[in-house]
């Protein structure tokens, strides 16, 4: 394909209110894809963090007030699109499809790429998914977990569904905090200087696995009296930072019936992730269902060694020389791998190293915008 001097351009569309690792994908790319050479245009619900986070990436999104706005709005949708000749939509919500088809059902040259962030769980052949989907020129699976599922839910033939692992820089996982630093961020967390800690992130709810967690932590430390460990809990309390707070407080009840409230730390929501892997010791992801696992891969790159759930696409993340893997229904499973880990100072060394090296080679933000930018060249030589 011969673009001249002229960009080749690409809209991202997330028309969500939400605020998670499906948000954050379209600003976590648009400075790689510029960087790449083309030209990135946005459209994002007014007000909404994705748009805020889109104008963070460099770009000015167009906006609308809502999903259902859209479906008025596409005559200015589509002079916009013509106006700045796009031709390709890159669609992260499966809702956002409806959109999308349309726009390519009223001006033929526009391609769709739709990434699955959260893998389906249901088949999705009824007659307007045939419609919408038909409109799909390529479904991105972000694991071979999801990949599987998706061959059979969508009515797609195979060729055009494709396994694209998400990828982070893993330079930004790096350790920063010298040793008092580290000490420091300990003791305003309420951790002790001297235990080893253990410590779970994501939003606090049911498909997180806290609870599983907690009950292996639980576990651990009466198996174990002579250990001195502490518990971890990183993510936002409250509905508004993305977590439900009956589950919050289950949790709560939890830790005070278990009598182990002086080893666990809520941390409540955080923007320093990498620094908080810091002064772990062990991860835990006891999810029961990840369609990718970017926490997962995000402790990999910090070096840490990892406890992950036996289902979804966590076992395509780790092996037996870079972390653990446990049933997310069996506690017992997981206070093991706990011990073995907090036990054995060298094991862990070995691991977060093997682990660390494991995402320079698969899972690397410039592996999967290479990859990436493949697919959008194809589609639109097609076009």
């Amino acid at each position: 394909m011969s673009h001249g001097v002229t960009k080749p351009k690409v809209m991202q569309i997330c028309l969500s209110d939400g605020w998670g690792g499906l948000e954050m994908y379209p600003s976590r790319i648009i400075p790689e894809l510029t960087a790449q050479g083309w030209q990135v245009y946005g459209l994002a619900l007014d007000g909404s963090r994705v748009a805020s986070s889109m104008q963070d990436a460099g770009i000015e999104p167009l906006t609308i007030r809502s999903r259902s706005a859209a479906l008025w709005q596409l005559r200015r949708i589509l002079g916009f699109l013509r106006k700045h000749d796009i031709r390709l939509l890159h669609c992260h919500k499966s809702s956002d499809l409806r959109l999308a088809a349309l726009l390519a059902t009223l001006n033929s040259r526009i391609k769709v790429i739709f990434t699955d962030h959260m893998g389906v769980t249901r088949p999705k052949k009824d007659l307007y998914h045939r419609w919408a989907y038909g409109h799909v020129s390529r479904l991105l699976s972000i694991s071979e977990a999801t990949r599987k599922r998706n061959l059979k839910a969508f009515p797609l033939p195979p060729e055009r569904i494709q396994r694209l692992y998400l990828g982070i820089d893993p330079l930004g996982q790096a350790p920063r905090l010298d040793a008092g630093e580290r000490r420091a961020l300990r003791t305003s967390l309420g951790v002790p200087l001297d235990s080893l800690t253990l410590g779970v992130a994501g939003r606090l709810t049911p498909g997180k696995g806290q609870r599983i967690f907690l009950q292996a932590f639980a576990d651990l430390l009466r198996e174990h009296p002579e250990l001195k460990v502490h518990a971890v809990l990183i993510g936002g309390l409250s509905a508004a930072e993305g977590s439900r707070e009956e589950y919050v407080t289950e949790l709560q009840q939890l830790v005070a019936q278990q009598g182990i409230a002086e080893h666990v730390t809520f941390t409540g929501f955080r923007r320093d992730l990498a620094r908080l892997f810091e002064i772990l010791d062990v991860v835990c992801v006891p999810s029961r269902n990840e369609a990718f696992g970017l926490t997962v891969v995000e402790a990999m790159a910090a070096g840490k060694a990892v406890i992950g759930s036996a289902s979804g696409a966590i076992p395509e993340l780790l092996d037996i020389h870079s972390g653990r893997l446990a049933d997310p229904e069996a506690p017992v499973e997981w206070s093991n791998a706990m011990a073995e880990l907090t036990g054995d100072a060298s094991l862990r060394i070995s691991l977060g190293e093997n682990a660390r090296e494991r995402v320079f080679t698969y899972f690397q933000m410039s592996t999967h915008i290479a990859a990436l930018v493949d697919v959008y060249q194809e589609v639109l030589d097609v076009g």
